[in-house]
């Protein structure tokens, strides 16, 4: 009975210590003040200032001069996507100008929240920056300004991440607490003032996390924020690029640049009557002869991947994975595959022949196995449960199967698929001989 009496008084406690830790407003202004804080909203706007913070990095002079002297000059990109410079470096200028108008579309939603009218009509200001270069507000900043404000960002984004993980140990502490109390039967009291002591010390780290992150700072802050960086991360692409004048200053280098000075920039090759948003989105739109628009990219990524597996050690290849690797391809595929296996031999014991096959196999999926696995990356963080996570890499699409040409990719995978069947078959020869020749030594030796 004391037991029970104990608990009920920590249960009235715990119970009106929660009613205390939410946020009671007891006048206009105080409330007007509240509203004006970003809030829960912190977590999204933590989100879009980590890919702001990705998209600067990709533009720095090192990543730049990769970007110039190794990506596009891949091999595979060379064979099966394209080997003119100024298309493919008007892809990767498409696409980063993409991924800033993605993150600027969200920004834009939020800034309808801000009180200051200029915040609030971002999108009208951004896209005439984008289409004419003229910045109203000043709101591009130098690189050095731009590296101090990312700092500032990385922090924000930090601490914000660290109250999200706190939030949800809060969350898990009220919910064990509340556990508590439906079998308090069977409860010790320590146990219960230990989870008491817990949350007690969990909301006032909370608090202190939010005081410090983006959540009780207001909408006007972190969106003028997020704002001067998206005007500078787009004024950073169109130098990088070579579209138009810049404001940014030309203080870096001539590496800092990709465009080749002797074929026309980029933009030349874009419908002028199309702003430029809209210009670099039919640029990244595949055309018909590509695995992008047949929607078999990421189906033939999967499927170079699984036959790399197999390449490497054709020995463990058994007849179900054999089968399941053919119920993979597509007809076109399969049609090129029996008419090239047409003629060929049962047998395959021919060690120099099999040596020839892996020789071969192993240089074609020295370039062709990088393009699938950029096309696994690429996707992946693109995905739905990846949205709010910062990308660790900078694969573009032109590093990827996406723009590869069908045709010379289905070619390729037949070439792969006709050498693993060779040294596929020549393993499982190979074992069966040793298996045959061990069980005849063991028979003479019993005789």
């Amino acid at each position: 009975m004391a037991l029970e009496t104990w608990l009920i008084k920590v249960k009235k406690s715990i119970s009106s210590s929660l009613d205390t830790a939410r946020v009671s407003v007891p006048n206009s202004k105080v409330s007007s003040k509240y509203k004006s804080n970003v809030g829960v909203l912190s977590f999204e706007i933590a989100g879009l200032m980590s890919k702001l913070l990705h998209l600067w990095n990709s533009l720095s002079d090192k990543t730049v001069i990769r970007l110039r002297d190794e990506s596009i000059s891949l091999e595979g990109v060379r064979k099966i996507v394209s080997n003119d410079e100024s298309f493919l470096l008007g892809l990767a200028c498409a696409e980063m100008a993409e991924n800033v108008r993605v993150v600027a579309n969200h920004v834009s939603r939020i800034s309808k929240r801000c009180q200051d009218p200029n915040l609030q009509s971002f999108d009208r200001w951004f896209n005439e920056f984008a289409n004419s270069g003229l910045d109203s507000h000043g709101w591009v900043l130098s690189c050095k300004e731009m590296e101090a404000k990312n700092k500032k960002m990385d922090r924000y984004v930090t601490i914000t991440a660290t109250l999200y993980k706190e939030m949800e140990e809060l969350s898990t502490v009220e919910n064990n607490l509340r556990k508590c109390f439906q079998c308090k039967e069977t409860i010790k009291e320590q146990k219960i003032t230990d989870l008491q002591q817990k949350l007690f010390w969990q909301r006032q780290e909370v608090k202190y996390l939010k005081e410090r992150s983006l959540w009780n700072r207001s909408f006007d802050m972190v969106v003028s924020m997020a704002v001067r960086s998206i005007f500078t991360v787009l004024a950073r692409i169109k130098l990088v690029f070579g579209i138009g004048p810049s404001l940014l200053p030309r203080s870096l280098s001539a590496s800092a640049t990709v465009h080749p000075t002797e074929n026309p920039q980029p933009e030349e090759n874009k419908d002028s009557t199309l702003g430029f948003f809209e210009s670099n989105s039919k640029l990244l739109k595949p055309p018909p002869s590509t695995l992008g628009s047949a929607a078999l990219a990421l189906h033939y990524s999967n499927l170079i991947i699984v036959m790399e597996k197999m390449i490497k050690s054709p020995q463990l290849v058994g007849v179900d994975a054999r089968d399941d690797l053919y119920s993979m391809l597509p007809n076109s595929i399969r049609s090129s595959l029996r008419s090239r296996l047409k003629g060929v031999g049962f047998w395959a014991s021919d060690p120099v022949l099999a040596g020839e096959w892996r020789a071969a196999l192993g240089r074609i999926l020295g370039w062709l196995s990088p393009l699938a696995h950029n096309m696994i990356k690429w996707q992946s963080e693109r995905s739905f449960e990846q949205q709010n996570l910062l990308p660790k890499t900078n694969v573009l699409l032109l590093q990827t199967l996406f723009f590869a040409n069908k045709d010379k990719t289905e070619a390729a995978i037949t070439e792969l698929l006709v050498g693993l069947n060779y040294i596929w078959r020549f393993e499982r020869e190979m074992t069966a001989k040793a298996l045959f020749e061990c069980s005849n030594f063991n028979v003479q030796s019993c005789s």
